[in-house]
């Protein structure tokens, strides 16, 4: 939240397309007049303090698409294009919680049945703030994390962290989230799937250092580089 308090540290990442979960609409963001002032951005939420927004900072357009479906509310299918480059990218912040069946990865596992005809093998990304971890698996519940990655894995979308690093899922040794911003609480919940083409130009992922990003946030930034 407050992101017109954070965004010069995380525009100092020099991002192309940023996803930030809990943000405030862009009219409340007024940035400093020498901040770098993003060229496209896509807000979605009912709170004008606390949406989830994507930002282009390069000549990248970005449009939700019609078929996007509010009951998943922060789980936004955004056509991303940039001359000869194009892909769907669907930036998600799981958090729902007034859906009785599961506030947090039940929204993903719903997303990807819903928007089966557009997440593909290719030109595809889902990122954001996912809530959720192998470690917290509740097996009678279909849709937990590991069916979630099983799904994808069967359309060749992984996750960039993953592959980059060769961790097992629920083994990471990169938190995301210190929870309430203690140091002895870390867990592995923000992610960037990547269908193989994205995969076969992976360059770099990192994750913030926890001294670095403490003053911000309880999450760390993911940050997932491609040579396009």
């Amino acid at each position: 939240m407050a992101f017109r308090k954070k965004a010069d540290y995380i525009l100092a990442l020099n991002p192309d397309i940023l996803i930030i979960p809990e943000c405030e609409h862009p009219d409340k963001l007024r940035l400093g007049e020498n901040m770098r002032l993003p060229t496209d951005v896509i807000w979605y939420g009912t709170n004008t303090n606390k949406g989830l927004a994507v930002f282009s900072y390069r000549n990248y357009k970005l449009e939700l698409l019609d078929i996007h479906n509010p009951e998943l509310r922060y789980v936004l299918p955004l056509r991303v294009t940039n001359g000869p480059v194009y892909f769907t990218l669907f930036a998600i912040w799981a958090n729902n919680p007034q859906d009785k069946d599961g506030p947090y990865i039940t929204q993903i596992w719903k997303a990807i049945h819903f928007y089966d005809n557009q997440i593909l093998d290719n030109k595809t990304i889902l990122a954001g703030d996912f809530n959720s971890n192998t470690v917290w698996d509740k097996f009678y519940r279909k849709g937990n994390h590991s069916t979630v990655v099983e799904k994808l894995a069967q359309k060749n979308i992984f996750s960039t962290y993953h592959k980059f690093y060769s961790q097992e899922q629920g083994k990471e040794c990169h938190p995301t989230l210190f929870m309430y911003r203690h140091q002895n609480k870390p867990y592995h919940i923000d992610y960037c799937f990547a269908s193989s083409d994205f995969i076969e130009k992976l360059i770099n992922v990192e994750v913030g250092l926890y001294d670095d990003w403490k003053h911000c946030s309880d999450h760390k930034p993911l940050s997932v580089e491609f040579n396009l």
